[in-house]
């Protein structure tokens, strides 16, 4: 499974040039059965990352373009009645697809937002009274613009709690821009590239993220960071439950990535500004998450 995985983060670096590093944390985002937050400047690639996870892993892909005038029966679905039968029937959404890309999820209006909770956190959707299932596996990459950019709808807290990480990926280095300016359009190199995984291959990784095993001691270290977080005078509130089981998530798929089957403190202080950085508030600067506060805890106190 390690070979398979390293030829994944190959393929997917292929594309996306110079930016290891988020391609792995995207991955281990997938395997801890998350979902993930790419936030950052239009044009750097957030789209192109969730075209190619979604054809590298062999997902059926939908994506959804967020605007201020999308409504929740747009992605849901939406019950039509038909005149030949004399009865309603549901028509469903682009959300029922294995890998959604929600892109610029926060320039649709709250009430549209809240159209992804039920589907992230319990892998179904209720429409017209009825509970339908969504397929598996299923995951949503949401790209966010920054907030200061006009026309954007802050993400609540119950929406940025659902994703087990947010990353970003940042201008490429000096090298990886003259490739990607000397080389072929991205566009082309997708409709090139063949899946190296199977959905069911990948559910067998995702079990395998599970048997990681963690310590006694590297249970009380996450715990030991959880009640930090809680009582610092940085933040307005603390990590919850679920922050906690979905830092150890992500702790077990980064230590399957290096090819162990236990985990290290090291694995948890890889994801844990991504896990973390999304759900802290800071008391410093009112809507500001975790930047400034975040480095302070991660520098001075998450490693010992």
């Amino acid at each position: 499974m390690e070979a398979l995985l390293n030829q994944v983060i190959t393929q997917v670096g292929s594309v996306i040039l110079g930016k290891e590093r988020p391609i792995r944390l995207a991955l281990a985002c997938l395997l801890a059965r998350g979902h993930l937050l790419i936030e950052d400047l239009p044009g750097v690639g957030k789209t192109t990352l969730a075209h190619v996870f979604a054809t590298t892993l062999g997902l059926r892909f939908n994506r959804i373009q967020f605007t201020s005038d999308l409504l929740p029966a747009d992605i849901l679905g939406v019950a039509v009645y038909e005149r030949e039968s004399g009865e309603f029937r549901f028509h469903p959404g682009p959300i029922f697809a294995q890998l959604i890309l929600a892109d610029e999820v926060n320039r649709a209006t709250p009430k549209t937002q809240s159209a992804l909770l039920e589907a992230m956190e319990e892998h179904q959707v209720t429409s017209e009274g009825e509970t339908r299932p969504l397929p598996e596996p299923f995951f949503v990459i949401a790209t966010q613009n920054p907030v200061n950019q006009i026309g954007t709808f802050p993400l609540p807290e119950s929406q940025l709690d659902r994703f087990l990480m947010r990353i970003e990926l940042g201008y490429p280095d000096v090298a990886a821009e003259r490739a990607l300016l000397a080389g072929r359009d991205r566009r082309d190199l997708l409709a090139e590239l063949p899946p190296v995984m199977t959905p069911e291959q990948l559910v067998q990784a995702q079990a395998q993220v599970r048997a990681v095993k963690v310590s006694p001691a590297l249970l009380d270290y996450v715990q030991a960071l959880l009640e930090y977080s809680r009582r610092s005078p940085h933040f307005l509130t603390g990590l919850s439950p679920r922050a906690g089981l979905g830092l150890l998530a992500g702790a077990r798929a980064w230590a399957l990535l290096a090819g162990r089957d236990y985990a290290l403190p090291e694995d948890v202080q890889a994801v844990l500004p991504h896990v973390a950085g999304h759900r802290l508030q800071q008391v410093q600067s009112e809507g500001a998450r975790g930047s400034e506060g975040l480095a302070v805890w991660f520098n001075e106190v998450a490693i010992p």
